[in-house]
């Protein structure tokens, strides 16, 4: 993951040579960690200077407070969202509607599987300024504006983000079905959920 562009908005001190810049690095990583292993409200400062092999000052040199590191750690999450969802809207116009629908059910999904440090901090809930978290979803809904206005050219403007809402609760249902047991009803469900957005995008694009 790149390392966080500012530190946080809660007045860490931003890196100025390469050396800072690594540390800061190794914190976040350490945070990370930290954060998957023990939970968010049980981990220390302490404990992620230790993890990353520096002293409890020159942690808190960059990050003043545990919410000042996770609101770094998170905004590096967002960065790297904002990445994949780009590559989406590039290859958007290749796709047919099964594969735009397997792609977004899969995104957000794939992502918090892969980064679970993002999963933790998300279900911390107040652990990060509300702004952010607010800021994360209009993102996320500009770029699926994009990827609807390609795939459906003659749904108007006015309708673009409403429908831009709705694909996105469905993305986050893809999420909420990851840890449903047994296996195989599971894959049904995720099967079922990809078939009703594949659907809704086939309506959406026969509007005009």
């Amino acid at each position: 993951m790149r390392m966080a562009s500012r530190i946080s908005s809660q007045g860490g001190r931003p890196p100025q040579r390469r050396r800072g810049h690594e540390r800061v690095a190794a914190l976040l990583a350490a945070a990370s960690d930290c954060f998957v292993e023990r939970g968010y409200d049980a981990t220390t400062m302490t404990e992620v200077a230790a993890r990353a092999g520096a002293s409890i000052g020159s942690l808190y040199q960059f990050f003043p407070t545990k919410e000042a590191l996770a609101e770094a750690l998170m905004a590096d999450h967002a960065e790297a969202l904002y990445a994949r969802m780009e590559r989406l809207v590039e290859q958007a116009p290749g796709w047919d509607t099964q594969e735009l629908a397997t792609r977004l059910i899969r995104t957000f999904a794939d992502y918090r599987r892969q980064h679970p440090s993002f999963t933790t901090l998300v279900e911390a809930g107040g652990s990060l300024p509300p702004m952010l978290g607010r800021t994360i979803r209009q993102r996320m809904r500009d770029y699926l504006c994009r990827i609807l206005a390609i795939h459906a050219p003659g749904l108007a403007a006015g309708e673009l983000r409403p429908a831009a809402m709705v694909v996105q609760q469905l993305m986050k249902a893809a999420v909420a079905l990851q840890n449903e047991q047994p296996a195989a009803l599971r894959q049904s469900a995720q099967t079922q959920l990809r078939r009703t957005l594949e659907l809704y995008l086939k309506d959406l694009a026969q509007t005009g």
